[in-house]
């Protein structure tokens, strides 16, 4: 496993659990928002070019056994756990760290990209995760020029039908970016994924971006944020908004 954080207790990552949430470093994207770029290994990548500003809040290495010994002693304190990332399903030993979470025993989030359905799927089929979160960056047309990789959409749309058919509670999210995220794009997203449960839209926070040109963009009013739940609420039993 490799853990780059922890975050003690969290009121907020698991909702209805008091919890504490573990960074996984390593991620398949190259998202130009991401607030967390120093989980994102270095690479030859176009996108990395100015990177070299990067502080790291995420400095130390976690053993899984001290992550484990951790959460037995605060199992008095906490009844769940955020696996966040980075991107979680990346890890080979994801499967059985988390069955030594189950024995604590503690309740297990995954946030989660979407681009691994196959280890969503085994997760589900174990039994080993009680909420997950999936990130939707945009639309079909263009998650390659936010997330500056070729993803196929359609690992995507497999782990919401997944998270779908499974029967445990879930949210999709989208960090609403300027340009990159519009009204025209939730309608794609719609005719793409159809009826969920519940859907989040997080305000975009313009400070240490992957790319620092996002950095200029001018995160939306709380009105139109608004405007996008109206819709959302069309094909989403719930809709929150996040971050303002």
């Amino acid at each position: 496993m490799n853990i780059k954080g922890l975050q003690k207790t969290s009121l907020v990552d698991f909702p209805g659990r008091l919890s504490s949430v573990l960074f996984l470093g390593g991620c398949n994207l190259r998202c130009r928002y991401c607030y967390n770029p120093d989980l994102i290994p270095r690479s030859n990548h176009p996108a990395e070019s100015n990177r070299e500003d990067i502080t790291s809040d995420f400095s130390e290495n976690y053993s899984a056994d001290y992550i484990l010994r951790f959460l037995k002693k605060r199992s008095k304190f906490i009844d769940g756990v955020v696996i966040t990332g980075g991107e979680p399903t990346l890890s080979s030993s994801l499967d059985s760290f988390l069955r030594e979470i189950r024995k604590i025993p503690l309740h297990i989030k995954l946030d989660s990209n979407g681009s691994n359905p196959d280890v969503i799927g085994r997760l589900l089929s174990e039994g080993l995760i009680d909420y997950a979160a999936i990130d939707v960056k945009t639309s079909r047309a263009k998650y390659n020029s936010l997330t500056r990789v070729n993803f196929n959409f359609d690992l995507l749309k497999n782990s919401i039908t997944l998270l779908k058919k499974s029967g445990i509670d879930y949210e999709l999210r989208t960090t609403c970016v300027p340009e990159f995220v519009t009204l025209n794009d939730f309608e794609k997203i719609k005719a793409e994924i159809s009826h969920v449960k519940k859907y989040c839209l997080q305000q975009f926070i313009n400070t240490k971006t992957f790319d620092p040109s996002v950095q200029d963009y001018t995160p939306y009013p709380v009105s139109t944020l608004n405007e996008f739940a109206v819709f959302i609420k069309s094909f989403a039993d719930i809709c929150e908004i996040r971050g303002i």
